[in-house]
């Protein structure tokens, strides 16, 4: 189905920003609302928030409202009884916040290598990494964290039989990948648990959030819980019951509950999901066929039949390599583009470098991805005449980079 872009109100080479977020008045309507409600932290938003949420993927799930992906993650493996000097096979082709969750915990990132055509571990890469572990290291693995990159799903059938002959538990980092699909399961039904994002650049955006997705009860239990301080009752229940006062701490929890606030926003917003999600697709369409065809450019792999992107990022690649991608990035900065580079790997961060002693060619995949990769401009508000410009800017940016 053909999805027209949106008109371009002022035609003109105005610059053409890296993300938007697409708020609309029902959005902003839901927020006042709770505003004017009186409530504003974790209430009666959130778990309506959650319950519709749940119900979006199915599979028996339970959702359960965080303030950040980072959160979620945190609380899954905490959940899990990842503890200290534990291992967790998982993609150094991600944000800091995947591999840092194990930090907070005492355990230890493993990166398994990607394919730098998608950008996604395997299950061949993770069963490599872990060959790589010495025997007393790999009885220390207990789980494996799949990061679906840019939105297109990982090869999950593979890793969770991969997790499930060697005891591990999944748990996937689905910051980008909301709505997505694997042979026509959604992502978040998949694994032992999984983490969405609702970050101001994402498909569902509450500017700042999260969500904790499972159908294990005990980790939801458990997650429930730590979510708010370790207290076994929520801030809700404990100011609307004259007994609120009396709770009970049974644990060292954390606080990364969500606000009503938040949650008002995400209710709106996962109602226009289906719509926002077309307007990136029809957006990454139009450069899959200006751009497939110049020289010197990869746009990224076509989705396999039966799988949903959720199209978060458009990850180009220069192959001529980092000098002219660094150079094409600066180019279309002169013609009013705004890209941006996802992501350095964690390998080749300081930390994380040096923490594990790692080089470049240790994981050649993700290196190879990093020298080569931009990200074009992709949100579902793009006027057809800001695409217009990024796919005019492209082909000189490259040309003026290559000099």
């Amino acid at each position: 189905m053909t999805v027209a872009l949106s008109p371009d109100p002022e035609p003109g080479p105005a610059s053409v920003p890296f993300h938007r977020a697409d708020i609309d008045e029902q959005d902003i309507a839901a927020v006042v609302a709770v505003l004017r409600d009186g409530w504003l932290t974790t209430g009666e938003r959130c778990r309506e928030f959650e319950k519709r949420f749940a119900e979006h993927l199915g599979g028996g799930v339970q959702a359960l409202a965080v303030n950040s992906c980072t959160s979620a993650l945190h609380l899954a493996l905490e959940a899990l009884g990842i503890k200290r000097g534990d291992r967790v096979i998982t993609s150094p082709y991600t944000f800091t916040a995947t591999a840092e969750v194990l930090r907070y915990l005492g355990a230890h990132p493993v990166f398994a290598d990607i394919d730098p055509a998608t950008g996604n571990i395997t299950a061949d890469t993770v069963q490599e990494a872990w060959h790589r572990l010495t025997p007393a290291v790999r009885r220390r693995v207990r789980a494996v964290v799949p990061v679906h990159f840019a939105g297109l799903p990982c090869e999950m059938e593979t890793l969770v039989e991969l997790a499930s002959r060697r005891g591990w538990s999944v748990v996937d980092d689905a910051a980008h990948a909301l709505p997505a699909a694997r042979h026509g399961k959604p992502i978040g039904t998949w694994g032992t648990a999984t983490a969405f994002s609702f970050y101001a650049t994402k498909t569902l955006c509450t500017g700042e959030g999260g969500m904790l997705v499972t159908a294990d009860d005990a980790v939801a239990h458990r997650a429930r819980v730590m979510r708010l301080h370790g207290i076994d009752r929520d801030s809700f229940a404990r100011y609307r019951k004259a007994d609120g006062w009396r709770y009970s701490v049974v644990a060292a929890g954390f606080k990364y509950n969500l606000t009503d606030v938040a949650a008002a926003m995400g209710i709106t917003q996962l109602e226009r999901l289906p719509e926002l999600q077309r307007r990136r697709a029809a957006v990454a369409a139009r450069y899959d066929e200006e751009l497939g065809h110049l020289e010197g450019l990869r746009v990224p792999e076509a989705v396999p039949w039966g799988d949903e992107h959720a199209h978060h990022l458009y990850p180009l690649r220069v192959l001529a390599g980092r000098r002219v991608r660094d150079r094409f990035i600066e180019e279309l900065a002169a013609r009013g583009v705004m890209t941006s580079v996802h992501f350095i790997p964690l390998h080749l961060q300081p930390y994380y470098r040096d923490s594990y002693g790692l080089l470049p060619g240790d994981l050649p995949g993700a290196t190879r991805l990093f020298d080569q990769e931009v990200s074009l401009p992709l949100f579902p508000g793009m006027t057809a005449g800001q695409v217009d410009q990024v796919l005019s800017a492209v082909p000189a940016a490259l040309l003026a980079a290559g000099r």
